[in-house]
């Protein structure tokens, strides 16, 4: 009997886990987003989409790193010729950057709203559509009821959901799977040369369901994401075989 209760109770957690976006691991990696030691710390190791993320960016600059690190994810998502809803009230992003992370710039819709009401309606009525891969919304705030509304329409249609919360002090418990925090960090150039180099963060991921919150440094490689913290233990483990 113990076992029996043991087997049902195991079920139980990987039919919650399913219902919450998180899937079971898969043998060929398709599903990977290549964040690494991010996706380690979701249950099962992998990247929770059909749900609902929420980002706390505050300041310009990191609205600004926020959307260039969603921008690498949705490069993995829409690889199945899918479209996306990028809603909000001031947009600062440009389009044309997109293309960065591997992104046609026409297979975002871009809805411009005067009111913060309209891109919670919005919102709401895009992450309903079973067409889209994607939804973005630029929110000041969202309180326990609003996000229960929107988590409900994501299981439904297994649109993935990212909310951008820019008022910091109305931050209020939600429904969202992980809450997620990205700050820009310093890049670096190769040789020394002048410039720019590939843009850098710090990603925080504050709360997430059944996983482990954790912090990484992260760095858009051209193509992909790479682990910085990774980049430096394979380039010290190098230096030590040298001597």
């Amino acid at each position: 009997m113990p076992d029996t209760k043991r087997d049902i109770i195991s079920r139980l957690q990987k039919d919650i886990l399913l219902w919450e976006g998180f899937k079971p691991p898969q043998t060929d990696n398709a599903d990977t987003f290549g964040l690494g030691p991010i996706e380690a710390a979701f249950p099962n190791g992998v990247f929770p989409v059909g749900a609902l993320h929420e980002l706390v960016c505050p300041t310009s600059e990191q609205a600004a790193a926020t959307s260039g690190f969603i921008a690498g994810i949705l490069g993995t998502l829409m690889k199945q010729d899918g479209a996306c809803l990028w809603i909000g009230s001031s947009r600062k992003l440009f389009p044309s950057s997109l293309s960065v992370f591997n992104i046609e710039p026409d297979r975002i819709i871009f809805v411009d709203l005067k009111r913060e009401r309209d891109v919670l309606w919005v919102t709401e009525e895009a992450l309903k559509c079973e067409g889209l891969t994607a939804v973005i919304a630029e929110l000041q705030d969202i309180n326990i009821a609003q996000s229960r509304r929107l988590q409900l329409a994501v299981e439904s249609s297994k649109v993935t959901g990212f909310i951008l919360r820019t008022d910091l002090y109305k931050a209020k418990t939600s429904t969202c799977v992980a809450r997620w925090r990205i700050s820009p960090i310093p890049s670096e150039t190769e040789d020394d040369l002048p410039g720019v180099g590939f843009p850098r963060w710090e990603v925080e991921l504050l709360k997430v369901r059944n996983g482990n919150p954790g912090v990484w440094r992260m760095e858009w490689a051209g193509k992909n994401f790479v682990s910085l913290d990774e980049k430096v233990i394979a380039h010290e483990t190098l230096e030590r075989r040298a001597v």
